[in-house]
């Protein structure tokens, strides 16, 4: 089961909430997490008491970011051990709460194995349960850690591809400290741009259904001082033509073996609007988001999102009498079909690097891809 909590924003700054946390109250242990569609009219916290409240957390956007919810279900695991509920039907459902991000399996397969692991040992449940929560915590150190190295990594780029400093970097989606252990993977790049003194402006597309560009990454950019302006999607064109756009960041939600990239629905065209235009198109993701067991772009599974995002609008905090479906406000004749994929896969010819915390992948090829990986994995096993 789930509650939500308000804060009243007395002398509190959006930076003293973080996006997930483990507590543990006399009542039994919960996760905490900061509920992203509550923002920005108010900062609520939603508290996870089981796993299916996370699951549902995860499908109601509520929580997201492909880093991030890889931190979620390694902590679900850990919450339904425990609790006392059964953790592979815990991992099952939190797993396959959002197919796109591969980083989501990814932690849950870590809680699960370090549980099963312990009780391998011959440990018990409660042992197993220590073991489940200390590898979602230590996951989320890395998380925080791999997200300082990237926007090393991604300052370095910028100053290489475009000299000079004064960038104007687009970035769509929302990419900050809301889907990370840290500050985030394409923001956490422009925002380490702005605090060298070299970002002349961060377009942020508004990126539609769910606004997280135009709810999340302008909250993010306002509360760290950063010149931003808020543009919808189909604005972008014109701002390429009229040459204000010096390079192109972006996250990601799974990357496949041959560097196709899966992120935000819209990403894909701007791309195409980069290459065109000869503007850099450049990725930040971790390497948990790098699914080598994917071979192409053709294999990843698209999230199909409800129609009902697309035909109403909802304003947070906005409660409509008789609403339906969503419980938004109509935008389209009663009935209307809608098409509304999360995400689109940009091919890897498209992307200019791709950028890790074990480094840039650029040009972006499958063997360049498993070398990374290889190099993370002789890390971590070190």
């Amino acid at each position: 089961m789930a509650d939500q909590y308000a804060y009243s924003g007395d002398d509190k700054r959006p930076t003293d909430i973080p996006a997930i946390r483990w507590e543990e109250p006399p009542e039994g242990p919960v996760l905490v997490l900061l509920d992203q569609t509550r923002l920005p009219a108010e900062e609520v916290e939603l508290v996870c008491t089981d796993a299916s409240a996370l699951v549902e957390a995860i499908r109601s956007l509520a929580v997201r970011g492909a880093p991030l919810l890889g931190i979620a279900g390694a902590y679900g695991v850990a919450l339904a051990a425990v609790r006392g509920f059964d953790v592979d039907e815990a991992a099952s459902a939190l797993e396959s709460a959002r197919p796109t991000a591969v980083n989501l399996a990814v932690g849950v397969r870590r809680a699960q194995e370090a549980h099963a692991a312990a009780l391998a040992k011959g440990g018990d449940v409660r042992q197993a349960a220590a073991a489940a929560l200390a590898a979602a915590r230590q996951l989320h150190r890395e998380d925080a850690e791999a997200s300082g190295r990237m926007a090393e990594h991604g300052l370095a780029l910028l100053d290489e591809l475009l000299p000079g400093g004064g960038h104007r970097i687009l970035t769509h989606c929302n990419t900050g400290s809301l889907v990370s252990g840290g500050e985030g993977t394409a923001f956490a790049v422009a925002l380490a741009v702005h605090r060298v003194g070299r970002l002349r402006r961060l377009w942020v597309d508004e990126t539609r259904p769910l606004l997280q560009g135009a709810r999340l990454t302008a909250y993010e950019a306002a509360r760290s001082g950063m010149g931003y302006t808020l543009l919808t999607d189909n604005a972008a064109g014109s701002l390429f033509a009229a040459g204000e756009v010096d390079a192109v960041l972006i996250g990601a939600d799974r990357i496949a073996a041959d560097g196709s990239v899966a992120n935000k629905v819209g990403s894909y065209p701007l791309a195409v609007l980069a290459r065109y235009h000869h503007v850099p198109f450049i990725v930040v993701a971790p390497v948990t988001t790098v699914d080598l067991d994917t071979p192409d772009g053709a294999s990843i599974e698209v999230e199909q999102r409800p129609g009902h995002e697309v035909t109403e609008i909802v304003a947070p905090q906005v409660p409509v009498a008789g609403a339906e479906a969503g419980g938004g406000i109509p935008v389209a004749p009663l009935g209307t079909q809608a098409y509304n994929p999360a995400f689109d896969v940009t091919p890897p010819e498209l992307v200019t690097a791709i950028v890790t915390e074990e480094g840039v992948v650029s040009p972006v090829t499958a063997e360049a891809l498993a070398e990374v990986c290889a190099r993370s994995h002789r890390v971590v096993s070190g």
